[in-house]
């Protein structure tokens, strides 16, 4: 008999082993689809989440007595075909095969990623000597034009058609030392790729990689000692720091930007159940620009080495930030997820043949089957000969069980499994 049961998910207990959460990916609060529900706040997020129904697996954890068992069979085989609450057929397969809904359409002329890497590498470094002139003329007492900024935005646009993820990945390569200016550089291409994802036309594409880049010159007026500070601020510290926000806007309004530039650098602090900064705007309150500038902005900033505090790795982040309950607008976070993978390049990953492997290059159609570089055996404790895998080959037997954390393996300079 088999240990995997479909049950209502009223049903659901604190000691079960999820095997499937029903319904699409979208429409589940998780980054993973198996696991032991073992904390009461999950069970509470699934029941909130809108999906009706989860696989349990009875060998791996508790399963329905018999009474409950019974009931359930019952109210199965009485569900009416087509009924409102029920699976579609395109969510059961999904279900069954494990598959993750798709990205948004590629550009035709895509290029590999090792192919736009150099290119990459090269806007990253112009756009950091141009935040980095922005933040001295604004010291100076100078204005900053948002036309002035226009044909940078431009070529990282063109980076991203040619290959979405070589720009974002540089970018996230940066020490303490350049993060402030190489940062803007990062949140303007998460900008536009998620502008891309959602659908945005050409115009609001640009205006939110403008925003991006643009969206941290009030630190420009920020006190060095505090900017540049090794250390946590003190909570005097973080409230003169709070105040960067206004002071940008203040300075890109002075200088005639566009409205939705002002909005991300104005409000890309604000948080969707209005505990965020500056006015603690709720929900539909903040801009659809400031939802996305607050995502990007969050996700750079935590993978990121900074002088205090260790970067998360990308898949870590992307877990943790999906835990926030009331932090992110759910569906933009949703369509970030879609823009940079679950397994983002560069993302440590431990693979069922148990081996461990760097993500170098996102799957085709599958969030879940990217190319991976395999680099160390987990039986034999020792590093391989690095080979190359592509998950998504129908060929290939093997798969990711889940993201590892880098430092819990003592490893550094994985980038050099991708660049």
């Amino acid at each position: 008999m088999s240990s995997i049961h479909e049950i209502p998910v009223a049903r659901l207990q604190v000691g079960m082993y999820l095997h499937k959460l029903g319904g699409s990916w979208l429409r589940h609060p998780f980054l993973r689809n198996s696991f032991l529900l073992d904390d009461p706040k999950d069970l509470q997020r699934i029941l909130e989440s809108g999906i009706h129904s989860v696989w349990i697996d009875t060998s791996r954890g508790l399963g329905l007595d018999a009474e409950d068992d019974a009931a359930a069979a019952l109210a199965e085989d009485e569900a009416p075909e087509g009924a409102a609450d029920a699976l579609t057929e395109a969510e059961r397969e999904a279900i069954a095969q494990d598959r993750m809904p798709a990205p948004a359409p590629r550009s035709a002329g895509l290029v590999a990623l090792h192919a736009e890497i150099e290119r990459a590498r090269e806007i990253c470094l112009s756009g950091k000597q141009q935040v980095m002139q922005m933040f001295e003329d604004l010291r100076l007492g100078n204005s900053v034009r948002q036309d002035g900024v226009l044909p940078l935005i431009e070529e990282m646009n063109a980076s991203m058609l040619r290959n979405p993820n070589a720009l974002i990945s540089v970018a996230r390569l940066k020490t303490h030392d350049d993060y402030t200016y190489l940062h803007s550089v990062a949140v303007a291409a998460l900008m536009l790729a998620l502008a891309r994802q959602l659908g945005l036309d050409p115009a609001q594409t640009k205006m939110a990689g403008c925003g991006g880049l643009m969206h941290d010159l009030g630190k420009a007026f920020m006190p060095l000692e505090i900017l540049n500070k090794p250390g946590k601020l003190t909570d005097e510290e973080f409230a003169v720091m709070k105040t960067h926000p206004q002071a940008g806007a203040r300075a890109l309004q002075e200088a005639g930007a566009d409205a939705g530039v002002v909005d991300i650098a104005l409000h890309h602090h604000e948080k969707i159940n209005g505990r965020g900064y500056p006015h603690g705007l709720r929900g539909e309150e903040i801009s659809l620009l400031a939802r996305m500038g607050a995502i990007c902005d969050v996700y750079d900033a935590v993978t990121s080495v900074r002088a205090y505090k260790a970067p998360w790795d990308p898949s870590g982040a992307m877990r943790e930030m999906a835990r926030w309950d009331g932090h992110f607008d759910r569906r933009v976070f949703n369509a970030f997820v879609k823009t940079v993978g679950i397994y983002p390049v560069g993302a440590l990953v431990r693979l069922a043949s148990e081996h461990l492997a760097v993500v170098a290059e996102p799957g085709g159609d599958s969030l879940l089957k990217p190319k991976v570089r395999v680099f160390y055996s987990l039986r034999r404790q020792q590093k391989i000969l690095v080979h190359t895998l592509d998950l998504a080959d129908p060929a290939c037997r093997d798969s990711i069980v889940g993201p590892e954390n880098p430092e819990k393996w003592g490893f550094t300079n994985l980038e050099a499994l991708w660049l």
